[in-house]
C-alpha cells in the first residue's frame, strides 16, 4: 500500500497540532491550579541553549506552513513570531490548522518529485518533495512539538504519551 503526500503530512500535522493544543489547555490549568502565571510555562526551555516554549510553537507551525506551501508550489505565508500569551499560540495553532483544512490532495499529491529549495547556512539546498518533506519538514515539526510537550512535561504539567500521541 502506498501513501500519498497529502496522507503522510496533512493529517499528521493536524493530529499533532490538536494534541498540542490539549496539552496547552492542561498547562494552563496547572499553571492556575498552582497559583502561577502560565507566562513562566511559556518562557521555559529544556536548557540554557535551547529555544523556550513560545518558540518551539512558532517553529513546528512554520514547518506546517512552509512544507505544505513548497510542496504545493505555493508562496510561504509570512507570520510574525508575536505571540506572548498563551492564547496568541493557541490563536497561532488554529490558524496553521485553518491553513491545513484549506489544502487539497490535488495540491500536494505529486510532488514527490518536485524540487523543493531552501536557503540553509546561506547556500540553496534543493531536494525532491518527499525527501524534504520526509527528511526534513517532518523531522523538525516532530522535533519542536516534542520539545514544547517536554518543556511542560518537564515543569510539572502533568501530560504524558497518550496526550502527545492522542487518540
Amino acid at each position: 500500500m502506498s501513501l500519498s503526500m497529502y496522507g503522510v503530512s496533512v493529517p499528521v500535522y493536524t493530529r499533532q497540532l490538536n494534541n498540542l493544543l490539549n496539552i496547552l489547555d492542561k498547562a494552563e490549568a496547572y499553571a492556575a491550579e498552582r497559583k502561577f502565571d502560565v507566562a513562566v510555562l511559556l518562557a521555559s526551555r529544556l536548557a540554557p541553549d535551547m529555544l523556550p516554549l513560545t518558540k518551539q510553537v512558532q517553529i513546528a507551525t512554520d514547518h506546517v506552513k512552509g512544507s505544505l506551501s513548497r510542496l504545493a508550489g505555493k508562496p510561504v505565508p509570512s507570520w510574525a513570531d508575536e505571540e506572548v500569551t498563551l492564547d496568541d499560540l493557541r490563536a497561532r495553532i488554529r490558524k496553521a490548522l485553518a491553513l491545513l483544512a484549506e489544502v487539497t490532495p490535488a495540491e500536494i499529491d505529486g510532488s514527490e518529485e518536485r524540487p523543493i529549495t531552501l536557503k540553509l547556512g546561506g547556500h540553496d539546498i534543493v531536494q525532491p518533495g518527499q525527501a524534504y518533506l520526509l527528511g526534513i519538514a517532518m523531522p523538525n515539526f516532530y522535533f519542536h512539538v516534542t520539545t514544547a510537550y517536554a518543556i511542560l512535561r518537564h515543569n510539572g504539567v502533568p501530560v504524558g504519551k497518550r496526550d502527545f500521541i492522542g487518540g
